[in-house]
């Protein structure tokens, strides 16, 4: 927003393992090349939350750098029509804005996010509206919410469901090349939201 200066959170104590898992996790993504250390004059905490599956999530109180933010407006699809959220990370940090997201950790050490970080406020608009852009011209045979891809097939022309679906994901796995990881490919249940 304009004549926002700063937008600084003070940290507060956090338990010992919740401070190694942070550190971990910073030392693992600096070698991704996906944060690095910062001196920036913004700063925003760090802490974690336990996940279903007992592992830990990052989270970073952005609330001040969200509240001082512009909000950009487009349609998320609903849960019930159909979120790894690391394809978050797909996404580049513009340069002049890669301070604001400035994040500090136990150890005292500061970094920012060169992608996408979980917390801000346009993060899964942006993400959605990459992923929408993406698959625009396969919608009438995948389905897209956030990272989430749902291909349907039928019968058709003569070949077996199957078949169709075959081709399907050659278009869809076409479009989304390349990729980190195998997708699952035929089931007859996902998981979807977790």
């Amino acid at each position: 927003m304009p004549g926002t200066k700063y937008c600084v959170t003070r940290r507060w104590p956090l338990p010992l393992e919740q401070c190694k898992v942070i550190d971990a996790f910073f030392a693992e993504e600096v070698k991704s090349g996906i944060v690095r250390e910062s001196k920036s004059p913004h700063l925003t905490p760090t802490f974690c939350v336990r996940k279903p599956n007992g592992k830990w999530r990052l989270v970073h109180a952005y609330n001040k750098l969200n509240n001082a933010t512009v909000s950009a407006q487009t349609l998320i699809p609903r849960k019930d029509v159909l979120l790894n959220i690391d394809g978050y990370h797909q996404i580049l940090m513009r340069e002049s804005d890669i301070p604001l997201t400035t994040v500090s950790t136990p150890s005292g050490i500061l970094w920012v996010w060169l992608v996408m970080p979980q917390g801000l406020l346009n993060t899964p608009v942006t993400f959605n509206r990459l992923v929408t852009q993406l698959f625009r011209t396969l919608r009438t045979v995948a389905q897209t919410y956030f990272d989430d891809i749902v291909v349907h097939s039928r019968v058709e022309g003569g070949q077996t469901a199957m078949e169709v679906h075959l081709k399907h994901l050659r278009r869809v796995f076409e479009a989304m090349k390349p990729t980190s990881s195998m997708p699952e490919t035929t089931t007859d249940e996902i998981k979807v939201l977790g």
